[in-house]
Parts: C-alpha cells; structure tokens; sequence
C-alpha cells in the first residue's frame, strides 16, 4: 500500500485556531450577564452621580446662586485663569507628597517588624497598628486640635520644661495639617506593606544570610524589592487620601489652609457656585486618573522586571 493512500485514509486532526482554544459559543455572553448586576450597581452608585456632576460643571452661575443650563467651560475657564487656583493644585499635591513621605518613613518601619515578629502578641500588636482605623477621622482631629493649639499638650509640655518662651505655631497651618493627616493616615500603610509583601519569608532571608549578604545589602537587595509592590500601593493609597481630604485641613489648618477640596466646599455651600465646585471636584478626578496612570505604569515596569 503506497503512502499517498496511507495518508488519504487517516484520521484528520483538526487543529484550534491561533491563539490557543476555541471559544464555545455563547461564553462571552454567559460572562458578561454574571457582570450584570455588578456592573448596574456600579453605574448607578457611581456613573450617574458623576454624570450629573459632570453636566453641573458646563452650566453657568449666575448672581444669588442661580445656575443657568447650557454646555459651556466658562467654570474651566474661570478656574484655571486665576493664579490662585494654579497654586491650590501644587499646594495639594505638595502636601500629598509630604504626607506619603511622612507615612511610608514612620509606617515601614512598623509593618516590617509586625511582618517579621516572632512574639506571641503578634495578633495584638496587629490591631493595636490598625485600632485608629475604627476611630473617626473626625475624632482623630479634634485630637491633633488640642495635642497641637498653642495651649495643646505639645505647647504646654515644652513651655513646662523651659524649652520654649512662646508657643510654637503647630495649627492653624499646613505643618500642622501634614502632622494630622500623617499620622491619620499612616494605618494604611502599615495594612498595605504588611499584606503585600506576602513573599518576603524566611527562605529568603536565610539564603541571603547563607550567600554572605549583610543587614544592609539583604534589605535594598532583597527586602525592599519584595516588599516594593506593598510600598507603592500604600503611597497610591495615602496620597489620594491626603489630596482629597477635606475635614482635617478645614478645622486643623482653621481655615487658614487652602487646598482644592476646602475649595470645592467654599465653592458649594458658602458662595452657592456649583458650576464652579463641580468644575474644580472634576479637575481633582482628572489628578486621581493622573496618579492612577503612573501606578498602574509603574506596577507594569516592576512584573517585566521580574519576568
């Protein structure tokens, strides 16, 4: 029997197309109805509210508060034409970063000695970090009120000592405000290094000791790149917290500290624009989508690293 019949009557194979499996057929739609109810959920707690504040932005203010409909940018306009709101922007994003600093340089710390205790506290000390988070920011700054006011535990104590003749200017302002928010915030870098960092073992430690690695060469060679994927979400996650807070620097900063959430509520509420409040809270999304962007790149670097 010659091969050319050999191969008429075998068996075909019929190969899938490139990109590995076929599809079964309705799969798509079989995923997307089990996103459904999700994604409704979604669009009508978050897509419609930003809609509307969205339409709100292209209206036009007019004297005693009145709104008059129509698409137009003159809020955009209004905003970015004045020097001051130019300043709201770098002074927000100035304290964001001075705030990320100020938690990641005390928190670090902290969530790698939880991470890499041995006591049996363990547990305890874990919530002892994380106990201010079941407190309210509000509460937490009424407190940073009267540990920093001229006649706070701070002033005082000093005063007390002989150290100081007059108080120290620690409120009212935006030392005292980077001071509140970073300790307010500073749980949440604890939470994130510690749970991101799930790779960082003992194993690991223990080959770098074995290989001949130091304290210091084994924390910058092996350490804080296990544990960098933790650091970045927790700076992401401080920093837009601290951009768009709003309570601590109002009663903190005693309305001497203008930032662009402050601003969004002078504009709301006491001078009734809300064209222009709605303007300035989407110039604020548009920096969230800014930070979200190079996180996002940042991350994406940080796994082809690693691959």
């Amino acid at each position: 029997m010659s091969n050319e019949v050999i191969l008429r009557d075998a068996p075909r194979t019929v190969l899938p197309p490139e990109g590995g499996k076929p599809k079964a057929k309705g799969k798509s739609w079989t995923s997307f109805l089990k996103l459904a109810p999700g994604l409704i959920l979604l669009g009508i707690v978050f897509g419609v509210p930003l809609a509307w504040l969205l339409r709100m932005s292209f209206n036009a203010a007019l004297p005693g508060g009145l709104i008059q409909e129509g698409v137009s940018l003159n809020s955009y306009s209004t905003f970015f034409e004045a020097s001051f709101n130019l300043e709201l922007i770098w002074r927000t994003l100035g304290l964001g970063v001075v705030v990320t600093a100020g938690a990641f340089l005390l928190g670090y710390p902290l969530a790698l000695f939880l991470l890499r205790t041995q006591s049996r506290f363990k547990s305890l000390l874990l919530v002892l970090a994380l106990a201010p988070l079941l407190t309210s920011a509000v509460v937490r700054t009424f407190g940073w009120m009267a540990i920093l006011g001229d006649r706070g535990i701070v002033n005082s104590a000093l005063t007390g000592m002989g150290l100081i003749s007059e108080p120290l200017k620690l409120a009212n302002n935006e030392l005292g405000v980077a001071i509140s928010l970073t300790e307010i915030l500073m749980p949440y870098m604890i939470l994130t290094v510690a749970t991101g960092s799930s790779r960082l073992n003992d194993a690991v430690l223990e080959a770098s000791a074995t290989l001949g690695g130091n304290a210091v060469r084994t924390f910058f060679r092996i350490i804080l790149p296990l544990t960098l994927p933790g650091i970045l979400t927790g700076c992401l996650l401080v920093f837009v917290l601290t951009i768009s807070s709003f309570v601590t620097p109002a009663l903190v900063g005693g309305g001497r500290v203008f930032l662009l959430a402050t601003e969004i509520y002078d504009q709301a509420v006491q001078s009734l624009n809300w064209p222009l409040g709605s303007a300035i809270s989407f110039i604020l999304i548009a920096l969230f989508a800014g930070v979200l962007v190079g996180y996002q790149r940042l991350m994406a670097r940080l796994d082809w690293n690693r691959s």
